[in-house]
């Protein structure tokens, strides 16, 4: 078999690939026998004709056929080899010659991971936010937690910030009612401002029974960028009363019999998710700062594909309604072309960072263990809220179970990498990236979802 590459781009080639015959014996042999197999011939038994009777009743073209349908998985896969081809996705094959008893050949444009150089990890320095949890923050926490537990109760005073109130909103522009801007018996929050522009401003020290009226720009719908009239009228004022922060609130909130446990405990839990955040955000920065030192050209038939699946996705959740998507987008404030660049955006992204991290994990080598495997896809079953049986059978069914070890293993490669960069908070504190990235043990499950790359715009 003779082979040569033309390279078309520095991620796309021409794989040129010419088999003689004398090499395809194997193929011809196992040609013959499906097709005597499947035809039936008066005089012999079913899979014994010989040869030349079937080619004298249905010719050489079915032979042939069979063989370059046999030949070609293998001897594609041989030329990649021989020509230390990593292939991307699904190649073009083209037959581009068939000489009985002569030659085959064939050619294949493929795209191909492109030389990517790994910059020198031990010479990365970040800096990412230093942890920070004083009182203030603890006592923040706590009165979230006392808010869940607060009651509303009616007042007769002025409505103030922080404030909920029962109102009626009737909203037109020249006179017309807009019924997807009008409502009854809303309850509000004052100093939420994620309603309609103006509304905490009209509300704001009214009582029971008032209303005012005040102009709007209209931001969303059929009528986006006009004027509109809101009248606002206030049913009922309330106030959030909140629970004392005492014993009797530690014992009824948590399983803690006192308020200094419960707030020791809510200062442990701050400390650990500041953690889990500066894990990410050492993630984050040294990801940034190598890709920066690697530039490379990207495939655009892979960024091509993902940005196809991207819609699709978003398509098939509105049942292929492609009106029912520009409603959608509207709504949201931005055109199809925002989106669409914005969805070609992140499939670049997406793509470079994922061949980046392919780059280094072949780099780094790192090993993973069926342990590893099988705590990632339950990790992820549980992301998606399936049982792990079901999301098992999916992924077997759908051959993603090697994307998921991929997931795996540029995680650790990244670990690997990050464990020899410098970094320091932003008081000037240097922090030990092994203490996150370092030998992973089994209380470390945040940083380790901090590193892994799942890639659900690409797989899912």
């Amino acid at each position: 078999m003779k082979t040569n590459v033309e390279k078309l781009s520095d991620t796309r080639v021409k794989l040129n690939v010419s088999v003689p015959f004398d090499e395809l014996g194997k193929e011809i042999d196992q040609a013959y026998s499906v097709i005597a197999q499947q035809v039936t011939i008066p005089g012999f038994r079913r899979g014994k004709a010989p040869r030349q009777l079937i080619d004298a009743r249905f010719g050489r073209g079915p032979i042939l056929e069979q063989v370059v349908n046999d030949m070609l998985p293998t001897r594609y896969e041989q030329a990649l080899q021989e020509n230390d081809l990593n292939p991307i996705g699904q190649p073009e094959i083209d037959i581009t010659k068939i000489e009985d008893n002569d030659v085959v050949e064939f050619t294949a444009e493929l795209d191909v991971r492109p030389e990517i150089t790994v910059p020198d990890f031990s010479a990365i320095s970040v800096t990412v936010p230093a942890i920070k949890v004083d009182d203030a923050a603890v006592e923040e926490e706590l009165d979230n937690l006392r808010s869940r537990f607060g009651e509303l109760k009616d007042t007769k005073r002025k409505l103030k910030k922080d404030d909920f109130a029962i109102i009626d909103i009737l909203a037109e522009v020249d006179g017309e009612k807009l019924d997807d801007a009008s409502t009854e018996g809303l309850t509000y929050q004052l100093g939420s401002d994620d309603l309609i522009t103006g509304l905490d401003k009209a509300i704001k020290g009214l009582k029971t029974g008032e209303e005012a009226e005040f102009t709007t720009t209209i931001e969303h719908g059929e009528h986006k960028g006009e004027e509109a009239t809101v009248k606002v009228t206030v049913q009922q004022t309330k106030e959030r009363t909140l629970p004392e922060l005492d014993d009797d609130f530690a014992q009824l909130a948590s399983e803690f019999d006192t308020v200094e446990e419960l707030r020791e405990s809510t200062k442990t839990q701050l400390e650990e998710n500041l953690k889990a955040q500066q894990a990410a955000d050492i993630r984050d920065e040294v990801l940034k700062a190598a890709l920066a030192e690697s530039e490379f050209e990207l495939p655009q038939s892979i960024v091509d594909e993902q940005v196809h699946n991207q819609l699709h996705q978003i398509l098939g959740q509105l049942a292929h309604d492609e009106n029912a998507l520009a409603q959608l987008l509207e709504a949201q404030g931005t055109t199809r072309e925002e989106f669409d660049a914005n969805s070609r955006e992140q499939a670049e992204e997406s793509v470079r960072t994922q061949l980046f991290l392919d780059a280094v994990a072949e780099q780094e080598q790192p090993e993973v263990s069926q342990e590893e495997l099988t705590d990632h896809i339950l990790f992820t079953a549980q992301s998606y809220g399936m049982d792990p049986n079901q999301f098992v059978a999916q992924l077997q069914q759908s051959g993603q179970i090697a994307n998921l070890f991929s997931d795996v293993r540029r995680g650790k490669a990244l670990a690997a990498a990050i464990s020899r960069t410098n970094v320091q908070d932003e008081d000037g504190n240097t922090i030990d990236p092994n203490e996150y990235f370092g030998e992973i043990e089994e209380d470390d499950a945040e940083a380790v979802e901090a590193v892994e790359t799942t890639e659900e715009t690409e797989e899912n």
